[in-house]
C-alpha cells in the first residue's frame, strides 16, 4: 500500500494523533479500500459505506477493547476491522480462512461480541454494562444499533429492562431508513417524523439563535455541530425517554468533528442514552447510492472499481423460481399470501408484491410476528407462506411449535437459504433446520432436487392441509426448465432415480448429483447401486426405504445439512423402528459450527464429497467384490 493515513493506521490510538481534516482524509480513503476489495470478494458494500464516519470517531473517542462496542448484525463492521490492527489482512474478508464478514470474538480482541442476526446488540450491550457495574469497572459499552434493529422485539424487551438495570450505557441509533430493503412499520415511520417535522426544524432554527446570542458565532457553530443538546431539549423523543433514556439527536452521522464532540459529551454522563445518528447508506459510491437494495450485500465481481455495474447472465436462483410460481398460482387462488420479514429483495418476494400487493407483507425484522401473524391468517382461511432464511426460521421456533403445528393451521414455510451459505459464514448456513422441524408433530419437511420439482413442491405446500416446509438452497440449480402446470407430488413419497440391488443412495434436496456421482463411480467397480431422491425428511418414504434396506448390504445418505439429527438420522431412526440392521454411511456436516468459505473448499475439507463418500463404502465394496470372485 502506498503511504497514506491509513496505511499508518495499525490501532485505534493510531487516529488520536490526527487532526480532523485527516480523519476526513482517511474517511475517502477507508471508503476507497472498501469499494476496491468488495468488488474483488463481495461482501456488504452499502452499511459500511455508511458508517465510515461514525466508526472512526467512535474509534477516535473510546478505548477499544476496554470499551466494548456492539454492532447489531456487524455486517457494518468492515471499517471496525480496518481500524483495529486488520487493515494488512483486510484484502482476505470472506475468504477462506480470512477474515469473516461479521464479528467473531475468536478473531480481534476488539471483537467483543459476535453477531449475524439483527436486533442482538443492545440485549447483549445490557449484559455488559451490568457485568461491568457489578465488577465495579469503569469501562464504556456502546450499542451500534441500525433503525432497523427497533422493527426487531428483542430490541424492544431490551429497552425495556435497560433504565431498570444500568445507569450508563450508551446506545447509537444509526438511521439511514434501510435493512436490506427499505424499512416499513410504524417505527420506520416514527423516526421519519422526528427528521422531517416543521415543527422541529422552526424549534432548532429558534434554539440556535439563542445559543449565538449568549455565546457568539463561536458558540452557534459549536451548537449545530453538536445538535443533540438543542435537539434533544427542544424535540424529546417520548418513546426512548419513557423507557428512562435520555434521547439525543439527530445529527449527521458523517461530521466527523461534531460526532466527536458528541461521543465526548455522551461519555461522561451517567445515565442511559441514545444518540440518534442520521447516515446515508452507500455514502461515497454513485452505485450504492443509486441501487440501496442491490448494493446492500453483493457477491464478487458485481460491479468494477470505476463504478460499473458487470452485469453477467446467470439461470434462475431458487428464489426467483420461487416468487415466480408463488405469483402465477396466487393468480389463480385468491387465497395465497405471502408474507417476508424485510428480505423482499433476498427472497425475491419483490417479484410478488407488485402483482398482487393486497396479499404481500413485509412485517420487518421481526420472525416471531411473521409466523404468528401468518398463523391468525391461516385461521380465517388464507394460505400464507412464510418466506424466511432457514437460519433467521430458528428465531420463530415456539412459534412454529405452539400456534401453527399444535393447531395444525395449513402455514407453508419457504426456507430460502437452506444448506451452507459460503461466504456469509456461521450466522447465515441453514444447516439445523431439519433437525429443529423434524421433531414438531404435524410438520411435513421436504426438498427439491432441482427448479422444476421445487415448483411442484410449492404447488404441493399450496394444497396440503396442514403445516409444511420446503427448504431450498442459495443460488441457482441445475438449470432444469421448469415446467408451464406443477404437479402435485404425493405427501412422503420419495423419487426412484435408478435402481441397484448391492448400495442404497438416498440423497436429500440439492445432494442429487453427488449420489449419481457416487453410484457411476461404483457401477465402474462393477457394483450395483440404486438412487433415490427422498424428496421428504419428514414423513420419510417407508416403504421404499425398507424395500432398499432389505435388499441392499449399505445405505448412504446426503445431505447438506448437520448430521446430527438430519436427514440421515432420521433414516436411521425408521430402520430401528423397522427392525432393519442394514448399516447406514451418513454424509452432511459435522458437529461443529462451519466457517465461511466457498462451498466446494468447505466440502473438501470437511469430507462431503462423492470421494469421501466412496472411501467410506470401501470396507463394503471390498466385501462385495469378493463375494463376486468367489461365486466365479
Amino acid at each position: 500500500m502506498p503511504d497514506t493515513i491509513l496505511s499508518r493506521i495499525n490501532a485505534p490510538s493510531d487516529l488520536k494523533r490526527l487532526s480532523v481534516t485527516e480523519l476526513e482524509n482517511l474517511a475517502q480513503e477507508i471508503r476507497e479500500e472498501l469499494i476496491a476489495v468488495i468488488s474483488k470478494n463481495g461482501g456488504h458494500l452499502g452499511p459500511n459505506l455508511g458508517v465510515v464516519e461514525l466508526t472512526i470517531a467512535l474509534h477516535y473517542v473510546f478505548d477499544t477493547p476496554t470499551d466494548n462496542f456492539v454492532f447489531d448484525v456487524s455486517h457494518q463492521a468492515y471499517v471496525h476491522k480496518l481500524l483495529t490492527g486488520r487493515r494488512k489482512q483486510f484484502h482476505t474478508i470472506r475468504q477462506a480462512d480470512g477474515l469473516n464478514g461479521f464479528m467473531v470474538r475468536a478473531e480481534s480482541p476488539h471483537d467483543c461480541y459476535g453477531a449475524g442476526h439483527a436486533g442482538t446488540a443492545l440485549s447483549a450491550a445490557l449484559g455488559m454494562a451490568s457485568a461491568r457495574d457489578m465488577r465495579g469497572s469503569k469501562e464504556h459499552v456502546v450499542a451500534l444499533c441500525g433503525d432497523a434493529a427497533f422493527t426487531c422485539g428483542i430490541t424492544f424487551e431490551a429497552l425495556n429492562n435497560a433504565a431498570h438495570h444500568t445507569k450508563k450505557l450508551i446506545v447509537i441509533l444509526n438511521d439511514n431508513e434501510w435493512s436490506i430493503d427499505k424499512n416499513v412499520g410504524a417505527i420506520a415511520n416514527y423516526f421519519n417524523r422526528i427528521t422531517t417535522s416543521p415543527q422541529f426544524g422552526y424549534l432548532h432554527d429558534k434554539a440556535g439563535e439563542l445559543v449565538e446570542r449568549l455565546g457568539g458565532k463561536g458558540a452557534l457553530k459549536l451548537a449545530r455541530k453538536a445538535e443533540e443538546a438543542a435537539k434533544s431539549i427542544i424535540f424529546p423523543s417520548v418513546i426512548f425517554e419513557e423507557m428512562g433514556l435520555t434521547y439525543y439527536g439527530p445529527v449527521d452521522g458523517h461530521d466527523i468533528e461534531s460526532l466527536i464532540k458528541t461521543f465526548e459529551f455522551l461519555k461522561e454522563q451517567e445515565n442511559p442514552v441514545l444518540l440518534h445518528v442520521l447516515t446515508k447508506k452507500g455514502r461515497g459510491f454513485d452505485l450504492a447510492m443509486s441501487k440501496q437494495k442491490k448494493y446492500h450485500g453483493v457477491g464478487p465481481g458485481t460491479y468494477d472499481v470505476t463504478g460499473e455495474e458487470m452485469n453477467s447472465p446467470a439461470p434462475p436462483t431458487y428464489s426467483v423460481v420461487f416468487a415466480d410460481t408463488l405469483s402465477k398460482l396466487a393468480d389463480t387462488n385468491n387465497k395465497i399470501v405471502a408474507i417476508t420479514g424485510a428480505m423482499p429483495n433476498g427472497t425475491a418476494l419483490d417479484r410478488f408484491q407488485p402483482k398482487h400487493p393486497d396479499r404481500y407483507f413485509d412485517v420487518g425484522i421481526a420472525e416471531e410476528h411473521a409466523v404468528l401473524f401468518a398463523a391468525g391468517l391461516a385461521t380465517k382461511g388464507f394460505k400464507p407462506v412464510c418466506a424466511i432464511y432457514s437460519t433467521f426460521l430458528q428465531r420463530a421456533f415456539d412459534p412454529i411449535v405452539h400456534d401453527v403445528a399444535l393447531q395444525n393451521l395449513p402455514v407453508v414455510f419457504a426456507m430460502d437459504r437452506g444448506g451452507l451459505s459460503g461466504d456469509d459464514g456461521p450466522t447465515h448456513h441453514g444447516l439445523f433446520d431439519i433437525s429443529y422441524l423434524r421433531c414438531v408433530p404435524n410438520l411435513v419437511h421436504m426438498s427439491p432436487k432441482d427448479e422444476d420439482e421445487f415448483a411442484d413442491m410449492i404447488h404441493t405446500a399450496i394444497q396440503h392441509p396442514g403445516p409444511i416446509a420446503v427448504r431450498y438452497p442459495r443460488g441457482s440449480g441445475p438449470g432444469t426448465k421448469v415446467k408451464e402446470t406443477p404437479a402435485l407430488i404425493p405427501i412422503g413419497k420419495a423419487e426412484v432415480i435408478q435402481h441397484g440391488q448391492q448400495v442404497a443412495l438416498w440423497s436429500y434436496g440439492q445432494m442429487l448429483p453427488m449420489a449419481r456421482e457416487v453410484a457411476a463411480a461404483l457401477q465402474a467397480q462393477g457394483v450395483s447401486a440404486a438412487v433415490i431422491n427422498a424428496r421428504f425428511a419428514k414423513p420419510l418414504d417407508t416403504g421404499t426405504l425398507e424395500f432398499f434396506a432389505r435388499s441392499a448390504e449399505v445405505i448412504v445418505t446426503f445431505e447438506d445439512h448437520v448430521i446430527k439429527g438430519g436427514f440421515g438420522s432420521a433414516v436411521m431412526e425408521e430402520l430401528g423402528q423397522l427392525g432393519v440392521t442394514t448399516p447406514v454411511i451418513r454424509m452432511g456436516w459435522p458437529d461443529q459450527f462451519i466457517e465461511h468459505g466457498k462451498p466446494d473448499h468447505l466440502r473438501a475439507k470437511y469430507g462431503l464429497t462423492a470421494a469421501e463418500a466412496l472411501r467410506k463404502l470401501e470396507p463394503f465394496t471390498a466385501k462385495m467384490k469378493k463375494k463376486v470372485t468367489a461365486a466365479a
